[in-house]
C-alpha cells in the first residue's frame, strides 16, 4: 500500500491541517476578541500571561501541524510516532473537557467548539485504531 492510500497516513495529514487551522485561528485572537481594548483592563501580569499562553499554544499547533505534514508515515507507523499521536489526541480530549468546565454549553458557539475539539480527538485517535 502506498503512503497516499494508507488510511492511517491520511488521518495524520488531516490532523496536521486541522492543527494549522487552529494555529491561524489563535493568531487572530487579538482582532477577534478585541484584545487591544480588552486586555489593558487586566493587570499587567494577567495581560502578559494571556498573550504568552496564546502565542505558545499557536507555536504548539504549528509544530503539531508540521510534524503531521512532514512525517505522517513515521507518526502512523512507529512507536514514538504513535505515542505522539496519542498525546495529541489526549490534548484535544482535555481541551474538550475544559470547554464544558470553563465555558459551559449554553451558547451554540460553545457547543460548536466542543464538537470541533472532539473532532481533534477523532483525527488523532483514528490512526491508532486502524489495522494494517
Amino acid at each position: 500500500m502506498t503512503a497516499a492510500a494508507d488510511p492511517r497516513v491520511m488521518w495524520v495529514v488531516a490532523g496536521g491541517i486541522y492543527c494549522w487551522a487552529f494555529g491561524l485561528f489563535h493568531l487572530m485572537f487579538w482582532r477577534l476578541f478585541g484584545w487591544r481594548e480588552e486586555l489593558p483592563r487586566l493587570r499587567h501580569v494577567n495581560r502578559a500571561i494571556m498573550q504568552v499562553l496564546n502565542l505558545c499554544l499557536t507555536w504548539v499547533f504549528a509544530v503539531f501541524g508540521y510534524l503531521c505534514l512532514a512525517f505522517p508515515s513515521d507518526l502512523a507507523h512507529t512507536p514514538l510516532g504513535r505515542a505522539l499521536l496519542a498525546a495529541i489526541a489526549l490534548f484535544w480530549l482535555f481541551r474538550a473537557v475544559e470547554q464544558v468546565v470553563f465555558f459551559g454549553l449554553r451558547h451554540w458557539m460553545s457547543k460548536m467548539f466542543l464538537l470541533l475539539f472532539l473532532g481533534g480527538v477523532v483525527l488523532f485517535a483514528m490512526p491508532l485504531m486502524e489495522t494494517a
